[in-house]
């Protein structure tokens, strides 16, 4: 599931339908080091790089600070960091270059329920709450991005 992260009213809808709680934070999801670096600017190069090549391999969610505090509260939730992942899915590649930025990127599925991994599981969990459902691949991974801190290494999600 995913939205407009600078849109509040998107986030919290997409927090209500899902019944997850704000305090959590969600994961935003760019394109390329671009988008990354628009969104975050007090990034460094090591920094840029780390989070650009961690995903060549399989799906890797880095936390990284918001020295300029431009994420919004209901993104962060009761966090300092920011999650956020350079994804290789060319859809969701494709989407972040249409929309022009990073989009909110979260399991299709409620609150402590398994990931729906089909239309018909998404559509059995979220009724007609979705405004939209893009049938596609969704990657293959096993089980969602492992979440690393870059600043010290530590693993946040295996």
């Amino acid at each position: 599931m995913g939205c407009d992260p600078f849109n509040s009213a998107a986030v919290y809808r997409l927090l209500a339908l899902k019944n997850r709680d704000e305090s959590k934070g969600l994961i935003l999801v760019v394109a390329n080091r671009h988008q990354l670096s628009e969104i975050l600017p007090s990034l460094n190069d090591a920094q840029l790089d780390w989070l650009e090549e961690s995903s060549l391999l399989e799906p890797l969610t880095g936390l990284v600070p918001d020295r300029s505090q431009r994420i919004p509260p209901w993104i962060k939730g009761q966090h300092a960091r920011v999650a956020v992942r350079v994804s290789r899915h060319p859809v969701v590649q494709r989407l972040c270059l249409l929309f022009g930025g990073a989009i909110v990127s979260s399991s299709a599925n409620l609150s402590g329920f398994k990931s729906a991994k089909t239309p018909l599981q998404v559509r059995q969990q979220l009724r007609s709450g979705l405004d939209y459902l893009l049938v596609g691949d969704v990657g293959g991974a096993p089980s969602p991005s492992q979440i690393q801190n870059i600043c010290d290494n530590t693993v946040v999600r295996e």
